[in-house]
């Protein structure tokens, strides 16, 4: 980080996977919207020059970020100290990074990459920095309509010789996404702080391998560009008509639609909640202590 510290007065966004895609479009219009950016961000140099380029494009905006491999949680622990010692309020906490291992790679804590690096350090940021969240704050949750296809066989993300399916790991760890979504809606009902998840639609972006990218265009009609693609989480993140609205799955044209029957299962969802606490070492109730 460029260690400036946010400016009093426009709101705080936190968010993810920035350098490329979709992520880079929506820090640059959160910042266009007149948000303070502070982009979290595994490749510094590639995060330092988008940073350049949204202040080329919006003069006067405040853009800066802060090193954070969601693979590893230690990295995740000390970009939320790094977040917290700049931010004493945050209204935007968007979870937008997102990768799909073509092997059987675990992270350095011993789980499996995919689901590490897009569900499991997602959770713990979250969890980190739920109390900075400002009363009316805003967690979006990018998932994916590939939930649909996801089985949530936790018994196997610390397994080292389990069978490994890419596009199965990529779906599980969408499908995490959901289901931690609408457990951390319940959670955090009784304020105003919302969180909420939603399908991107297919987007030609390079973070997916060339081969799952061409598998999606094939099941979908529609293939958007990186600034369509932003549209859907810039909408859940920002638009007035959907403060209050929480728990909910959105698809790529901003419409609430139901998420799969296994996304929907609360008892899966909270075992999926406790087992993510116990491998992050990161527990809610600790917040009320």
């Amino acid at each position: 980080m460029s260690g400036t510290r946010p400016a009093p007065g426009a709101p705080l966004a936190v968010i993810t996977g920035t350098t490329h895609g979709i992520g880079r479009v929506t820090a640059r219009e959160l910042a266009r919207g007149g948000a303070r950016v502070l982009m979290l961000c595994r490749d510094v140099n590639a995060a330092a020059a988008v940073a350049q380029e949204i202040r080329a494009q919006v003069p006067g905006a405040f853009v800066d970020w802060v090193a954070c491999d969601l693979a590893a949680l230690s990295s995740v622990r000390a970009a939320a100290t790094a977040v917290r010692e700049r931010a004493p309020v945050i209204e935007f906490l968007i979870n937008n990074a997102g990768m799909a291992s073509l092997t059987h790679r675990l992270s350095p804590d011993g789980y499996e990459l995919t689901f590490a690096s897009n569900h499991l350090g997602p959770f713990l940021l979250t969890g980190l920095l739920l109390d900075r969240m400002a009363p009316s704050g805003r967690i979006v949750n990018v998932a994916s309509r590939a939930h649909v296809r996801g089985v949530m066989d936790l018994d196997t993300v610390t397994d080292p010789r389990a069978r490994y399916r890419p596009l199965a790991a990529y779906a599980r760890s969408k499908l995490a996404n959901v289901m931690h979504t609408m457990a951390l809606a319940r959670r955090l009902d009784g304020s105003r702080v919302t969180a909420n998840c939603l399908h991107p639609g297919v987007v030609a972006t390079h973070l997916l391998p060339l081969w799952v990218r061409l598998l999606q265009r094939l099941r979908s009609r529609e293939v958007f560009d990186e600034e369509r693609g932003a549209r859907t989480t810039l909408e859940v993140a920002r638009a007035p008509a959907l403060a209050g609205i929480s728990g909910e799955y959105f698809d790529e044209h901003g419409h609430v639609r139901p998420a799969s029957d296994l996304a929907r299962d609360r008892e899966r969802q909270e075992e999926l909640w406790r087992r993510s606490e116990t491998w992050t070492g990161w527990s809610f109730a600790a917040l009320s202590r």
